[in-house]
């Protein structure tokens, strides 16, 4: 099942393989989303918001997000977009190496969706992708 082509998704990633990873994953999964990239926290709030030269529209439905970032790392992120009413219920799942249990309480303390380990065979990875995709075609969101 392939969503509708009107929800966008933003992955905030500053690993350039783990980008191409999800790009390769979406693509081999026929996931035809738009897919944003944002290298940090801080990239991701502006194009969010509107700062800067490319904000996207409509914002995203689904954030996939890693922990671990340089500027402004995932928990910091999560903390932002929680204050903020325009952003506060997007659907955030983490996707990450860190399986130290005080960032998952930390993360789930944010009202994530999930926290996924990174895989670290693209197969397994393919997988985990697949298992979203089922997941997101199933779920109702809100317009924007």
């Amino acid at each position: 099942m392939v969503m509708d082509a009107k929800i966008n998704f933003l992955l905030i990633e500053d690993d350039e393989v783990d980008v191409k990873n999800v790009q390769r994953a979406f693509k081999k999964n026929n996931i035809n989303n738009p897919l944003f990239i944002a290298g940090d926290g801080e990239e991701a709030l502006d194009r969010l918001r509107g700062n800067g030269d490319s904000p996207i529209i409509p914002a995203p439905q689904v954030v996939l997000l890693d922990l671990n970032m340089p500027k402004m790392g995932g928990l910091e992120f999560l903390q932002e977009i929680r204050r903020d009413p325009r952003f506060k219920s997007l659907s955030v799942f983490v996707l990450t190496t860190s399986d130290e249990e005080r960032d998952k309480i930390a993360a789930y303390n944010f009202n994530i969706a999930g926290y996924i380990l990174k895989p670290i065979e693209f197969d397994q990875f393919m997988d985990t992708i697949k298992t979203l995709d089922a997941y997101w075609t199933l779920c109702e969101f809100p317009n924007r």
